[in-house]
């Protein structure tokens, strides 16, 4: 794949330092100087000291949103589903209303200023730790289905394959050599996932009794921040509800489990044994679980080659475009075409 010189074309360029601190200082917030960028590719994100604590915080992370990637009606819906967890006393992190508003403006970025949570990465071997995280996801879920999201859009094989799939060939990001067999594999994977009318835009909203909600979206272990036992508010903190969006409840639980089968099997047990304390499972959503996985493989080429012209891609992705990338992506299709085809995971 070409490189371009892209920190002179993306509008992150436009995003220094100086810029996150007058953003800050534009809705009263005042930061010490001290600033630290944290780990997010799709969004810039800064831990910053304040001179003065605003409603207890001394510490503030904001998160300048992606330019184009969400209309403020998305984000407000996003940022209304934080609020509503919070209201359910569910452990997740708004984002603070300074002078009546969530969401801010300045230079040409939307963003957003939340509380500083600490934290760390769930021990997703530890079956309790699971079955904790379990009860939590059965309450988002609750609080989630209790009504639609009205602009944010699904979790679907329209908006994670097939119109990636489109773009991918269009833009011609596929290495020639493989394009065919890329192609081909595709078109055979996406057969198996549109017998799940669950995952089909077109559907009705419960087009085989499985419920589609409002979800956390990308609830995977590093969007988990854990506090240990004995520590003030122990348990898990729910964060970046960037991918909300409505689909099965299945989603969210699907990317805590790793491992060979009998593993992941363990550990989807203790995820459900908790979210049953809660609100009832579809042992029928498991059935979508491969589904899902391939959705997100087919999604997460495309989401690169879209950003490739934000200068934080080519350097943490050098291998992408690559004659052994594409061939990766096809021989993991075809693994997730056999694993389609196997009898789901049971709970």
């Amino acid at each position: 794949m070409t490189s371009t010189p892209a920190s002179a074309l993306h509008p992150y360029a436009a995003l220094t330092p100086d810029v996150v601190q007058d953003a800050l200082g534009a809705i009263g917030l005042w930061g010490d100087g001290r600033l630290s960028a944290l780990n997010s590719f799709e969004n810039r994100v800064y831990q910053i000291h304040l001179e003065s604590p605003f409603d207890g915080h001394e510490q503030v992370v904001a998160k300048f949103y992606r330019p184009g990637r969400w209309s403020d009606a998305q984000i407000a819906e996003e940022h209304a589903f934080a609020a509503e967890l919070v209201a359910a006393e569910i452990p997740a992190v708004p984002p603070l209303a300074i002078g009546g508003h969530t969401l801010h403006h300045f230079g040409g970025f939307a963003f957003s200023v939340s509380p500083r949570r600490g934290g760390r990465r769930p021990e997703l071997d530890d079956f309790d730790v699971l079955e904790w995280i379990g009860r939590f996801l059965a309450r988002i879920h609750s609080v989630g289905a209790a009504r639609p999201f009205t602009h944010r859009p699904a979790l679907d094989v329209a908006a994670f394959a097939l119109e990636p799939r489109d773009w991918l060939l269009q833009h011609r990001m596929i290495a020639p050599e493989v394009q065919t067999a890329w192609a081909a594999a595709l078109s055979e994977a996406l057969a198996l996932i549109e017998l799940h009318p669950a995952l089909r835009a077109e559907s009705p909203a419960d087009p085989d009794g499985i419920a589609r909600i409002r979800l956390h979206g990308d609830c995977h272990p590093g969007n988990i921040l854990w506090t240990p036992e004995g520590q003030p508010g122990a348990g898990p903190h729910f964060v970046d509800l960037d991918d909300a969006r409505t689909g099965p409840a299945v989603q969210d639980l699907w990317m805590l489990l790793s491992g060979d089968r009998r593993q992941q099997t363990q550990q989807l047990g203790a995820l459900v044994d908790g979210y049953e304390q809660f609100r009832a499972f579809d042992r029928r959503e498991l059935a979508l679980i491969e589904p899902l996985r391939t959705l997100r493989l087919i999604h997460y080429s495309a989401w690169i080659a879209r950003r490739w012209d934000d200068p934080a891609f080519p350097i943490n992705f050098p291998w992408f475009g690559s004659r052994d990338y594409w061939q990766g992506q096809v021989d993991m299709l075809v693994e997730q075409i056999e694993e389609m085809q196997n009898e789901p995971l049971v709970a």
